[in-house]
């Protein structure tokens, strides 16, 4: 009885963080706004303490700064913050990418990535990307990621990349999307495929060295994904998130 109470409880805390994120990375929620229990349980329909346990967490993620008066608040995010947390993200992906090829895997565990990489190439081999191709996209990139971070056989490790991944747009995919409506648009994507093929090759070859620094580089993209949606805030509609990000 207590255990399925326990389980029940933390349902709801985690449909409550869903929510609550969901509101604050579509615009929803502005930055500097004011949001306290009591709206929180009457937004997500669940009660005070799975609520009071959901906003712990998002303050964690950072996406919410603890008010001393009581509540949160929605935090801003400087662009140097995102950048920042792309690169944790890269050098501990990469550091993943040199245990797998250090520690060596077999064809049979390569199999799903390689897969997971031939569905990838009938997106970008597309003369034109639509926004829907793109939507597929991130689904299949954090596949990838996913896939690739298993390969570690590293537990401790993927508890980090969860973590760092976890962090506002620092995602492997924060900014496909904001991205979609680029010129650079398809050239971007090409280029991420590309590393996504180098590094499953220095992996199968167990080239340690290289499939992190390729892994490291496979970060930058996103943070020039970063730099060339601040720069193009035409279509915030398919990231209004971009909304919190402030210069510097």
């Amino acid at each position: 009885m207590a255990e399925r109470e326990a389980d029940r409880s933390v349902s709801h805390t985690v449909r409550a963080q869903l929510a609550l994120r969901d509101l604050v990375l579509s615009g929803r929620l502005r930055p500097g706004e004011r949001i306290s229990e009591l709206q929180a349980v009457e937004i997500t329909g669940v009660s005070r303490t799975p609520v009071r346990m959901a906003l712990v967490r998002l303050e964690e993620e950072g996406l919410l700064e603890a008010i001393p008066s009581g509540g949160f608040m929605v935090k801003a995010f400087s662009e140097r913050d995102i950048l920042d947390s792309i690169e944790l993200r890269g050098t501990l992906e990469g550091l993943a990418a040199r245990f797998a090829a250090e520690r060596g895997v077999s064809s049979r565990d390569l199999e799903p990535l390689k897969e997971c990489l031939n569905e990838i190439d009938g997106l970008v081999r597309q003369d034109s990307i639509s926004v829907e191709a793109f939507s597929s996209y991130v689904a299949l990139n954090a596949r990838f990621h996913a896939l690739l971070t298993e390969l570690s056989r590293s537990p401790p490790l993927i508890r980090q990349i969860d973590r760092a991944s976890a962090l506002p747009f620092a995602s492997p995919s924060g900014f496909v999307m904001a991205q979609s409506a680029l010129p650079e648009a398809r050239q971007i994507l090409l280029i991420a495929q590309d590393h996504h093929r180098v590094v499953v090759d220095a992996i199968e070859n167990r080239e340690g060295a290289r499939a992190e620094a390729i892994m490291r580089e496979h970060a930058r993209l996103a943070a020039r994904n970063l730099r060339l949606a601040l720069r193009n805030r035409t279509h915030l509609d398919l990231l209004p998130a971009l909304a919190l990000v402030t210069a510097g």
